[in-house]
């Protein structure tokens, strides 16, 4: 069975994937504790610079034997996109003010680390490497399986899923709409790629003989066990795992996620210039409308990184980017390992309930 052939390949115990996070969410502890409790822990390294990829890696490595993934943006930089900075620069002036801070000044372009994160990777070998955004070329795919890593790639929609498939990937991530955070669409416009996480699945098992990750909106046992019955031979999880005290994620955005009720979130480029999922708030809300100031990404994301980064200080949940799925109203504060062991006995209630009601 691909479900079995897949946690085989990836030699973990359970088919619970940690999302990888980037910008700080994804601490080597997040990592190690899922990976520790037999799922598959993963590192969202696509911000940081080689040398701290690598010491996010030692640090994993001195917290688990066990396999684990990092993961790279493989694309999704728009610099070719112009766009006039000075009404973005006044609308944060004036957020700048509120928060205590200096005016804000337009940064240049972030350099692409890409490549030079992958030379990370490559030497440090772990089991598994995945990427979002793109598809990387030919030779660093060959590059990495020449190395023995696993790879996966992430499709939003069947047709992404084929591609991916024709370049070997070993599986696919099946990104829903109901996802938070980034939006992984590499191939046309993100507005048709909002496709439920259950429908893809169905769709990528259907065309593709890769096995599918389910990701998007998955927070109890009965999530899990339902994508698995739709072909899923493992989920992915982030919004679960955010709450987590192993998490870097900040405790406005944790406390935002735990008094949550039912899904407020929406789709926004507000924060980082790429279409996200996130819970709503002021700073989305000023920029309804007026999409077209926002700057391209990574450049956006460049810009406030200090309005959030002090929001996140001064537990302001109004300009932090609270990145969620639409299950967050189920979000739950436990250990990252009692949060894996809490969710195998809901599959396993979920699975004893259907053998009896069968």
């Amino acid at each position: 069975m691909l479900r079995d052939s897949l946690l085989a390949k990836l030699d973990i115990e359970h088919p619970l994937i940690l999302a990888p996070m980037a910008g700080g969410a994804s601490t080597p502890e997040l990592v190690a504790a899922v990976s520790n409790a037999g799922g598959l822990g993963s590192f969202g390294a696509a911000y940081l610079p080689p040398d701290q990829v690598w010491d996010a890696i030692r640090r994993i490595r001195a917290l688990t034997d066990k396999p684990f993934n990092v993961n790279l943006f493989a694309g999704g930089e728009d610099r070719d996109r112009r766009v006039d900075p000075a009404p973005m620069l006044a609308v944060l002036a004036e957020i700048h003010e509120t928060l205590g801070l200096a005016p804000p000044v337009l940064p240049p372009f972030p350099p692409t680390r890409f490549s030079e994160a992958l030379e990370a990777v490559l030497e440090a070998r772990p089991a598994v490497f995945s990427f979002t955004f793109g598809i990387p070329d030919h030779q660093a795919l060959a590059r990495l399986k020449a190395r023995g890593i696993l790879i996966v790639g992430t499709a939003t929609t069947v047709e992404e899923a084929k591609v991916l498939a024709n370049q070997g990937v070993d599986a696919i991530v099946a990104q829903g709409e109901e996802a938070g955070a980034h939006r992984g669409t590499f191939m046309g416009p993100f507005e048709a790629a909002m496709v439920p996480v259950l429908d893809l699945v169905r769709g990528i098992r259907a065309t593709v003989s890769v096995p599918v990750i389910a990701a998007g909106g998955l927070m109890a046992g009965h999530d899990i066990t339902t994508a698995i019955a739709c072909g899923a031979s493992a989920v992915s999880l982030g919004t679960a795992f955010l709450p987590c005290p192993e998490c870097g994620t900040p405790g406005a955005h944790k406390q935002a996620l735990l008094t949550a009720v039912g899904d407020t979130t929406v789709i926004t480029r507000a924060f980082s210039g790429r279409p996200a999922r996130g819970l709503t708030n002021t700073f989305i809300t000023r920029l309804q409308g007026k999409e077209d100031m926002i700057l391209p990404f990574p450049l956006q994301n460049q810009l406030t990184r200090t309005m959030r980064a002090a929001a996140a200080q001064q537990g302001n949940f109004e300009f932090l980017s609270l990145w969620a799925g639409r299950g967050v109203a189920r979000a739950r504060a436990l250990p990252a390992g009692e949060l894996v062991k809490r969710l195998l006995a809901e599959m396993q209630q979920t699975n004893r309930l259907t053998i009896r009601t069968s």
